[in-house]
């Protein structure tokens, strides 16, 4: 059920933002396609999902998912450049400046993250809740969400001592956490007067194994399963959840964080079961 959901999520996504684009002369358009195909798209799954709980169709969910995915594909472009990470590969594909070229990986992030914005004004959704939806994007998205923590990521690299666990868990919180507790917030924000906390809670947690699972992804992983570089953490002397807790340690605390992200879906009774298994399956994933 999880699998052909993802897979569900992935053809609404692709098409959501496929249909939004118009061909212009330029490569843009092509990159910002490409680079968006190829993902897990689960931030695109937890607005479709938690849309489904809340009774809101699915057509009219569908920019909205293509909406964080939207963002979520800029901001791995840009975190792929030689300015950034200076990666090679993304989804096992050559990432977006080594494909083309770094201007147009520039452009078609940039391209990327407006697109994210302009999605959630095409969707049929009540004025105050598209407000709502695109307030907490910008705080998510920017220096106070995923922004600052890659801004944080970046200065811990030459600050000379390694983050603490406390630091780490904030840091990854914004970098990392903040795009997913919003995707899983946007169902019962699409409606009036829906509690968004079990939802949030359950991104919140969701968020942080996801992370760790990466974590434990750069020791175990494979790069051909994994589709990236791994083993680059260790390389760089980078202070990660596995590095501080140990690997066994790392991977009880992310089971515990499942465990919570389950248990904050409690509300929803059996309806919520294929966001559990999501929630399983961030960190049994191989890639």
């Amino acid at each position: 059920m999880l699998k052909d959901a993802l897979s569900d999520a992935s053809r609404i996504v692709e098409l959501a933002i496929k249909t939004a684009l118009r061909p212009d002369g330029t490569a843009i358009p092509d990159a910002m396609m490409y680079a968006v195909k190829g993902g897990k798209t689960l931030r695109g799954f937890l607005v479709l999902e938690g849309a489904k709980l809340h009774h809101v169709d699915p057509n009219v969910a569908a920019p909205i998912a293509g909406a964080i995915e939207a963002i979520h594909a800029y901001s791995l472009v840009h975190d792929d450049l030689p300015c950034m990470d200076d990666d090679a590969l993304r989804r096992g594909q050559p990432t977006v400046h080594r494909k083309w070229d770094e201007a147009t990986a520039v452009l078609a992030g940039d391209a990327l993250q407006a697109l994210g914005f302009e999605l959630i004004m095409y969707a049929d959704v009540p004025d105050r809740q598209k407000i709502v939806l695109l307030h907490m994007l910008t705080l998510d998205a920017g220096a106070r969400g995923m922004v600052g923590g890659q801004a944080m990521d970046i200065a811990a690299e030459t600050a000379g001592t390694q983050l603490t666990l406390e630091q780490i868990e904030a840091l990854q919180a914004k970098k990392t956490g903040a795009l997913i507790e919003w995707a899983a917030a946007a169902g019962p924000r699409m409606t009036v007067d829906a509690d968004e906390m079990p939802m949030r809670v359950y991104g919140r947690a969701l968020g942080r194994a996801f992370q760790i699972a990466d974590d434990i992804l750069d020791v175990e992983g494979d790069a051909a399963t994994v589709g990236k570089a791994v083993r680059k953490d260790a390389s760089a002397g980078k202070a990660t959840f596995v590095s501080l807790l140990g690997l066994d340690a790392a991977k009880r605390r992310a089971e515990t964080l499942v465990e919570a992200a389950c248990d904050a879906l409690s509300p929803y009774g059996n309806d919520a079961e294929t966001l559990r298994d999501a929630a399983r399956y961030v960190i049994t994933r191989d890639k």
